[in-house]
């Protein structure tokens, strides 16, 4: 799995967007990414030092489409502590 294959997609919620505050940025990774993957991943991709990396599984939904329940599916997020004095320009709408 290469670096840039690593993150999906930044997730910017109201909860996320007070993170920043005190250097937390919170993105969308692969599942079978490991710590070590996401804090290099965004070491690269940003040019940011990365302090500590917190990772959680999250269950799908279960939906109904008329007659049939079906679950969307599961997907993982990470929580990226980067250096003090670092951020991702990404998020601070630059």
């Amino acid at each position: 799995m290469s670096l840039f294959d690593v993150l999906i997609r930044p997730i910017v919620t109201e909860k996320s967007t007070l993170l920043q505050e005190s250097g937390k940025y919170v993105f969308q990774v692969q599942r079978k990414a490991n710590k070590a993957d996401v804090k290099a991943a965004v070491e690269k991709a940003f040019g940011v030092i990365v302090l500590d990396v917190n990772t959680m599984k999250i269950k799908g939904k279960s939906k109904r489409y008329g007659p049939r329940p079906v679950s969307r599916p599961d997907w993982k997020k990470a929580v990226v502590t980067l250096q003090a004095g670092d951020t991702i320009q990404l998020f601070e709408g630059a």
